[in-house]
């Protein structure tokens, strides 16, 4: 029986870009049916135009790269890059401070 041993240089990471118009009602739609696909192929939303997924070799991510082309509206721009489990664990992340609480109103309404 052979071993395969999992490996970050195996492992696969996708990342889909894109800019698609949403002028008319129409092309609204289409934007968010790619949106919902995506989420459906399992993908997760890192900021609203990207998206990323983790694939377990490099053969899955050539499948999902299919299904995505299979996604694409007739109008827009969509990037799909795919890094490995290596390059990925190099990634910096920067959240800004949460912004504090609103505080807290009157207990009670006075009117005068």
């Amino acid at each position: 029986m052979e071993l395969t041993r999992l490996n970050a240089y195996h492992i696969m990471w996708l990342f889909v870009f894109f800019d698609l118009p949403v002028t008319t009602k129409t092309e609204r739609r289409q934007a968010t049916r790619f949106r919902k696909d995506l989420m459906n192929d399992g993908f997760s939303m890192m900021q609203f135009s990207v998206y990323n997924r983790h694939c377990a070799s490099k053969e899955s991510a050539e499948v999902h790269i299919k299904r995505v082309k299979g996604f694409i509206p007739q109008k827009g721009q969509v990037s799909i890059l795919a890094v490995t489990d290596k390059q990925y664990g190099n990634i910096v992340n920067v959240w800004g401070k949460k912004s504090s609480p609103l505080p807290a109103g009157p207990k009670q309404l006075e009117m005068f």
